[in-house]
């Protein structure tokens, strides 16, 4: 390989999209994320933690969970690795915005948000000129000593 083909390659972004439409998008959605997460480390070269696969699996699931409850249609599903960390976004056509509840060990259900916000580096909600995004990111490699999200304490 060529030095410019090679610097073409390390420079290309690793991102992938999906668009899901209803019905089986949930277990559709999860198995993208494990296949990117996977892919980013067995074709890349990068370090991606089993802790950074099964997050990356739990957070795409409780968004496209919540994309599914709330919004009619199909939704779209980002991943793209920036940063030593996977950002991963849902978009879906409802536009009310997502509020996430304190916290409350009697409640049942309803803790999607509050899981994700946890698991997350980062976490974010912008309105769409047709509905929303909400886009987290997650750090793909565990640092022994740091914390496990990757957020400075």
């Amino acid at each position: 390989m060529h030095e410019d083909e090679d610097q073409l390659l390390t420079s290309r972004p690793l991102l992938s999209a999906v668009a899901l439409e209803s019905g089986e998008r949930i277990a559709e959605a999860r198995d993208a994320a494990r296949r990117f997460m996977t892919g980013v480390q067995a074709v890349h070269g990068l370090p991606v933690s089993e802790r950074a696969i099964g997050l990356a699996e739990l957070v795409v699931s409780e968004l496209v969970t919540n994309a599914h409850k709330y919004a009619s249609g199909p939704c779209l599903l980002d991943l793209e690795v920036i940063d030593g960390a996977v950002e991963i976004s849902v978009c879906d056509s409802d536009p009310a915005m997502p509020v996430p509840q304190e916290a409350d060990p009697n409640r049942i259900g309803k803790h999607g948000l509050e899981i994700v916000m946890a698991v997350c580096r980062s976490f974010e909600i912008r309105r769409e000129p047709v509905g929303k995004r909400i886009r987290v990111a997650i750090v793909l490699a565990d640092d022994p000593g740091g914390h496990p999200t990757g957020r400075l304490l």
